[in-house]
């Protein structure tokens, strides 16, 4: 019982074109339905040491802006809101012992550009350039 036709032993070919088009439908489908997600980041290589790692607690003092803008240093309201009163309550809150303090600032989302720009301006007449800013995220 042979089925085959003819004398010939032809192989079977397979026809590529079709698997192709199918791939491209495919991927230019994958294209469009993928969204794509923005990570904010900053990548820094840095530098290595061979020193053991000290544990150095930096000292941080918190600065509150109201609403209003009464600045209120570490629990402490401040009665100006001179640049030149808050350098000089700052002088006052950092400790001798600790090293360089970091100026952590709490404005209320109410609170005025000018006022937290004061604060930052009292923070570098006293010679503490660490700052940063604390933020609450949102609740879903």
């Amino acid at each position: 019982m042979n089925f085959q036709r003819g004398s010939r032993h032809e192989a079977p070919e397979v026809n590529l074109i079709p698997l192709i088009d199918v791939v491209l439908v495919i991927i230019i489908f994958l294209m469009l339905t993928t969204t794509f997600s923005k990570v904010a980041g900053l990548e820094i290589n840095l530098p290595t040491a061979d020193a053991e790692a000290t544990e150095a607690q930096a000292s941080e003092i918190t600065v509150a802006i109201t609403a209003g803008g009464d600045v209120i240093i570490n629990g402490a309201p401040i009665g100006s809101r001179d640049v030149a009163a808050v350098a000089a309550a700052l002088g006052r809150a950092v400790s001798p012992d600790a090293g360089e303090p970091i100026i952590v600032i709490n404005a209320d989302a109410q609170a005025s550009h000018q006022s937290v720009i004061d604060v930052m301006q009292a923070a570098q007449q006293a010679g503490l350039p660490q700052i940063t800013f604390a933020i609450q995220a949102p609740q879903d």
